[in-house]
């Protein structure tokens, strides 16, 4: 195999080619770092969680790979990936997935103990979060958590101090990844129920559809009340409308079941996150002022 071959197996592996991953995953942490200090966000603060979200997310899903690497042979969508196929081994997977989880760390050494101590319970979920899915009918849950630790560490690393509204934000991710790890779970929903994988569409069954909008609806309102809890402004809740006119899309996606119309949906999240993220800092640009609110 050539050098360029395998760097591109090692890309696949990561899911560099995918950054759907790294954005769901980014969007929580933004929304924690321009909270956390509003008008006095640090740059350096910045480009750790930056960097850091997509050194975590390339690792966690090289430890996916390697769960599932038993299982993805016989899955549609997944039969080709570098592990599932043979082109990568195990021991090469796992090395690649200590390089990033060290790279993560050292980054992390830079911000307070706090934030480090945190770090630990980042790396505890996002390493076996792969393998919730042998015995816990829910593993989305369990990855809206490991999805959403980044809210309190941004709090954490700004503050040395995690504000009740850190945990709340945290509460509502985990409700937005039930929701999109659904609509990404109802494409593989008959490959996992022959292969005895467990998930929120198969637990769900004919109520899939109502659920993830109920989860959706239960995400925005935690956000709204967020945002009524800080006191932020109208700007916000704009941001927050229009992440409701793409889930309100979302469902005529799903409505049908049809397999590549849930990854669509699943997919489309992506904006979600990026209407709330725009809300959030322009309300709290135009609340400092043009000149007062920045990184500094």
């Amino acid at each position: 195999m050539t050098l360029k071959a395998r760097l591109d197996d090692y890309e696949k592996l990561m899911r560099l080619d995918k950054p759907i991953g790294i954005l769901l995953l980014l969007w929580p942490v933004l929304w924690g770092l321009w909270l956390a200090a509003p008008g006095a966000l640090r740059a350096e603060i910045l480009i750790v969680f930056v960097l850091g979200t997509v050194l975590l997310r390339s690792a966690g899903c090289i430890i996916n790979d390697f769960a599932d690497r038993d299982f993805d042979p016989h899955v549609e969508r997944t039969r080709n990936r570098p592990l599932a196929a043979g082109r990568v081994t195990a021991a090469e997977a796992l090395a690649l997935a200590a390089v990033l989880f060290l790279l993560a760390f050292m980054l992390v050494l830079l911000l307070n103990r706090l934030t480090i101590m945190l770090s630990f319970v980042a790396l505890f979920l996002a390493v076996t979060y792969p393998f919730t899915k042998r015995f816990f009918a829910l593993p989305q849950a369990y990855l809206g958590i490991a999805f959403g630790i980044s809210i309190p560490m941004a709090f954490a690393a700004h503050n040395d101090a995690i504000a009740p509204e850190a945990w709340v934000m945290l509460i509502a991710n985990v409700f937005w990844a039930l929701a999109y790890d659904t609509e990404y779970a109802m494409v593989d929903r008959d490959d996992d129920v022959k292969i005895g994988i467990k998930s929120s569409a198969i637990l769900l069954g004919r109520y899939d559809v109502g659920a993830v909008m109920a989860c959706h609806a239960i995400f925005l309102a935690i956000m709204v009340a967020v945002g009524l809890w800080v006191r932020l402004g109208v700007i916000y809740y704009a941001g927050i409308a229009a992440a409701a006119g793409f889930v309100v899309y979302q469902y005529r996606l799903i409505r049908e079941r049809d397999r590549q119309q849930c990854f669509a949906a699943f997919l489309n999240n992506n904006w979600v996150g990026a209407a709330i993220f725009a809300g959030l800092a322009l309300d709290l640009f135009f609340r400092f002022g043009l000149f007062q609110y920045g990184i500094s």
